[in-house]
């Protein structure tokens, strides 16, 4: 239904409204197989689903050369790079001389700059492949094992992993921007990796993984503080150093360059234009709240900065009081914050509910596929003090009589207790009798015992 919405309430001529038809017709399909099927959530559906909302619509408007007006701000964005050593137009006037975005996503025009316009070379496909490489190596960090990537058990969680990613391809907010040239879905993709990495306790790579996402637009920027907050409970100090080191260095030196190139471009291109608070009004507007509040209030620009940084200042203390304790807890103190900044921002689209959607989703689906059930035999003799130490060293909290893992924290493994043993000294010390009646050797052995030797050697 939603797709037919937007197909049918679309402007004519526009990749949207092309998208809603054929979606529509995908979706319809990918219901009937659903019905049919007996399972829940089946991998059959979602390839359907994927083919008729997402492969089919963009290949048709990459064939007819149908576009959003981001893919050509990233591709003449990367032409700018090379020949200015900056992104950004330093005299902007037309909505299309703006680039909004951080340098790091000029990096997805350069095939067009190199090769020329053929439909190969758009960064339309370029967004579609980081979002995919994103997501894949989530599932790949969530699905094998700390110990052994190998096992029934491991195959079977990357089975519905991949049938996961093509749910989460499926989703509407997911499939639309992938098709008509959204910038959001390799953010977003990046985002989930790095809360992979966090689930699993790499925090170096966690901090790679979001300063990516960083040098590609402002939105992963709250990622940051949330991903080095769960760190700090379930990995220490120094894990969240590195995450935090990790993160703010790749972002930086992926900023500064093009903005001590020209300060003045940055400025007008990347802080006041996505604000709306440049000449040019965006054309990022929905009536949500922060635009209605620019519409229908006095000097309505200045109370929705006040009310993102009222937000902002929100969910920093809440990270303080009460920090996120496992990926799932982060993602939603993230989704949160963005949802909020989201409406509130004067200059926003329907479209930024990607991020929240697929925050609240896809961490929860990823925590199943991580939980690290025994699959070998190498490891079903493992002693259980091991498991323990790896669950302190995880995530120290544990220790203090926080949940375990598998039940909300970041580790996300089952604990099982140590096998009951019996002590021999506390065995039975009754000799055992044979069929014929007789004492068993073994129990005679068993119950000759050396007799007390008294203090007078009695």
């Amino acid at each position: 239904m939603s797709a037919l919405v937007v197909g049918l309430l679309s402007p004519p001529d526009t990749s949207q409204k092309v998208w809603g038809l054929v979606a529509a017709a995908g979706y319809a399909c990918a219901a009937l197989a659903a019905a049919k099927s007996s399972r829940p959530w089946a991998r059959t559906p979602a390839l359907i689903a994927v083919v008729g909302a997402a492969a089919l619509p963009l290949l048709y408007l990459t064939v007819i050369g149908r576009a959003q007006m981001e893919v050509g701000v990233v591709e003449r964005a990367a032409g700018l790079l090379f020949s200015s050593g900056t992104p950004y137009n330093s005299a902007p006037h037309a909505v299309r001389d703006f680039n909004p975005y951080l340098p790091g996503m000029a990096l997805f025009g350069i095939p067009h700059m190199v090769f020329g316009d053929t439909p190969f070379t758009s960064a339309r496909l370029w967004f579609l492949a980081g979002f995919l490489a994103a997501v894949a190596g989530a599932v790949r960090v969530l699905t094998r094992s700390r110990d052994s990537g190998t096992g029934p058990d491991a195959t079977a969680h990357g089975t519905a992993g991949w049938t996961g990613a093509l749910w989460l391809i499926a989703c509407p907010v997911v499939a639309l921007p992938l098709t008509i040239g959204g910038v959001d879905p390799p953010v977003v993709g990046l985002i989930c990796l790095a809360l992979a990495f966090t689930h699993r306790g790499r925090a170096g790579w966690a901090g790679l993984a979001v300063g990516a996402a960083a040098a590609l637009k402002w939105t992963a920027w709250p990622a940051i503080p949330v991903i080095v907050a769960v760190l700090v409970v379930c990995g220490g100090r120094r894990a969240a150093f590195r995450c935090a080191a990790a993160a703010t260095g790749v972002a930086v030196l992926a900023i500064l360059p093009a903005a001590l190139v020209d300060s003045s471009a940055f400025y007008q291109n990347v802080v006041l234009y996505p604000l709306g608070l440049g000449p040019t009004a965006s054309s990022a507007q929905s009536p949500l709240l922060g635009h209605l509040i620019v519409l229908l209030v006095p000097d309505g620009k200045a109370v929705t900065l006040a009310l993102i940084a009222l937000s902002a200042l929100g969910v920093g203390l809440s990270l303080l009081v009460r920090p996120p304790k496992s990926a799932i807890a982060a993602a939603d103190r993230l989704a949160l914050g963005l949802a909020l900044a989201i409406a509130l921002s004067p200059a926003t689209r329907i479209g930024y509910a990607i991020y929240p959607v697929v925050l609240l989703a896809w961490p929860r689906f990823a925590a199943r596929l991580s939980t690290d059930h025994p699959a070998t035999d190498r490891h079903t003799g493992e002693a259980a003090h091991h498991q323990r130490t790896l669950e302190t060293r995880l995530c120290p909290a544990t220790a203090e009589g926080e949940p375990r893992p598998g039940h909300g924290t970041l580790a996300g493994r089952h604990v099982h207790r140590r096998p009951y043993r019996p002590n021999p000294r506390h065995q039975d010390t009754q000799p055992r009798t044979a069929e014929d009646g007789r004492t068993a050797p073994s129990a005679q052995r068993q119950t000759t015992r050396r007799p007390r030797t008294g203090p007078s050697g009695e």
